[in-house]
């Protein structure tokens, strides 16, 4: 999962491109890059680490330019470690290209070697991105062989590259000289959406992954891209659109409402907070069905994504709604810190529980999801050190018993809790009294609520359906061969606190 920001405007975009990826911290936090364009030249800063780490005053002045993009990676296609795989990716040929993606190809391994014996291009990384940017790039160089590159040859060089590229990919791309350039992919698994803010001198665009961050910097959210869909923004504000892909459906990632988005956003017409309230409401009714309600106490978040559905759970039920863990903020996201060993050790240091709300009581803890089970375990042992008699754990999600190969960070089935495990098991393993899952199709249920509009989802990880149709069993098993390797736990074990800088300036000749 990745944040990733585009914009074109009528002022220096170096300030508005870093509160952007501020406000999409929370999509990844192992890196950071911005790109801007000055005329025909390019300026990029990238590194690992968080955006406020990142970024210095030095480097916010070299990047100049009225338009720009920028990314925060979190890692789930090549090296978690390599600060050279951090986004934006640069290309010098055709024209000069700069591109950021979120999302994960499935077939990069094939595209690579396509890449190198057909196209004779080289790719640098294991970046998925970076084959992404020189699969786009050799399309728009076959397309403008003999002709001007213009919108209508961008938007053909797209439709070439979604039928070369299978997996999830919502992408921003500067052109130099040209513009800005955005698409999604033909299902639309990861988010993109489009924001316009008015100025004396003309409209100014910003394409992001959240509405949060159009919203948050002035701009009025005008609409979702659509899966297949390419827009091409050219640096006087001039803005351009085509649906590329004519079979596109739109089958968005679940998981974004589950645990990914934030709260304030809304994606493909479904304010997040209010579907994850929906969610609340249909957890509510299934724990009714499984469990005697009477005997809860009180009903607890964990902070802070599972807090509406929470609230639901507690009004449904009738309830007492109580805040008993308190979470530190300066502690980075446990889900998405690399190594298993950081994770564990992180729990504690990030929630705290509070004994008055748990002594003598029966408690009803309400969690988004469980993925590894090893948070949850800790949970129950807290509330149980601190007194509670009686432990319930609900999870707005159904279980997560399958790899996800769309660009969220769990790929190996022996590293889900719920893989192979029946719900009993899955119980004993984090340690509570009763462990009580939200149902697949009641979860999505809760998002057709809101919008009815939506008839599909990537829900891969909970019902083991994958809608690119390339993924198989020998698939998943070389991923997680991939992955096993003792070079491969190295990197993923890195410390990320390594942040050391680099910085690359680009100056492209001028045309003339």
């Amino acid at each position: 999962m990745c944040g990733i920001v585009g914009t074109v405007s009528h002022a220096p975009v170096n300030q508005l491109l870093y509160d952007a990826l501020l406000l999409l911290q929370h999509r990844g936090q192992d890196a950071a890059g911005i790109a801007t364009m000055n005329g025909n030249s390019f300026t990029m800063h990238k590194a690992n680490g968080l955006v406020r780490d990142v970024f210095r005053t030095r480097n916010m002045r070299s990047l100049v330019g009225n338009a720009g993009i920028g990314q925060v990676r979190y890692p789930t296609a090549g090296s978690a470690s390599s600060e050279e795989e951090a986004q934006p990716f640069y290309v010098s040929a055709p024209y000069g290209i700069i591109l950021a993606h979120n999302g994960n190809l499935t077939n990069a391994p094939s595209l690579r070697v396509e890449m190198a014996y057909r196209d004779r291009r080289h790719i640098n990384t294991s970046s998925d991105t970076e084959v992404l940017l020189n699969v786009l790039a050799d399309e728009l160089q076959k397309e403008t062989n003999s002709a001007a590159l213009d919108e209508g040859a961008m938007f053909n060089a797209i439709t070439a590259v979604t039928k070369r590229v299978k997996g999830s990919y919502a992408v921003v791309a500067l052109i130099a000289g040209y513009g800005l350039l955005a698409f999604r992919d033909p299902f639309g698994i990861r988010p993109l959406c489009i924001g316009r803010n008015d100025t004396p001198k003309g409209p100014e665009w910003m394409v992001a992954s959240e509405s949060v961050a159009l919203e948050g910097l002035g701009f009025t959210f005008v609409r979702d891209v659509n899966p297949g869909e390419a827009i091409y923004i050219d640096l006087d504000g001039n803005f351009y659109s085509k649906q590329c892909v004519t079979e596109a459906v739109l089958t968005p990632c679940i998981f974004e409402y589950v645990y990914m988005a934030r709260p304030d956003s809304t994606i493909d017409g479904v304010t997040v907070y209010n579907v994850r309230m929906r969610m609340g409401d249909y957890l509510a009714e299934k724990i009714r069905k499984e469990t005697n309600v009477k005997e809860i106490d009180v009903v607890m978040p964990i902070p802070d994504s599972s807090r509406p559905a929470a609230m639901q759970v507690a009004k449904r039920l009738g309830i007492d709604y109580r805040e008993g863990f308190f979470k530190n903020r300066y502690i980075g996201r446990t889900f998405i810190m690399p190594g298993q060993a950081v994770r564990k050790k992180s729990v504690r240091q990030k929630l705290n529980a509070m004994r008055i709300e748990f002594k003598d009581k029966t408690v009803l803890i309400v969690d988004d999801s469980i993925v590894r089970g090893t948070t949850s375990y800790e949970i129950v042992q807290m509330a149980r050190e601190s007194g509670a008699k009686k432990v319930i754990f609900a999870s707005a999600a159904p279980p997560v018993r399958f790899p996800n190969v769309y660009g969220i960070d769990m790929p190996t089935r022996s590293e889900l809790v719920a893989y192979g495990r029946t719900d009993e098991e899955i119980n004993k393993l984090i340690g509570a009294d009763q462990l009580i899952y939200q149902s697949v199709e009641d979860m999505k249920q809760a998002v057709r609520d809101i919008n009815p509009e939506i008839k599909n989802f990537e829900a891969s990880c909970f019902d083991g359906h994958y809608i690119t149709g390339d993924i198989n069993e020998s698939y998943l098993d070389a991923l997680e061969a991939a992955r096993n390797t003792s070079t491969a736990k190295a990197d993923r074990a890195g410390d990320p606190s390594d942040f050391a800088r680099s910085q690359l300036h680009l100056h492209l000749a001028t045309e003339d």
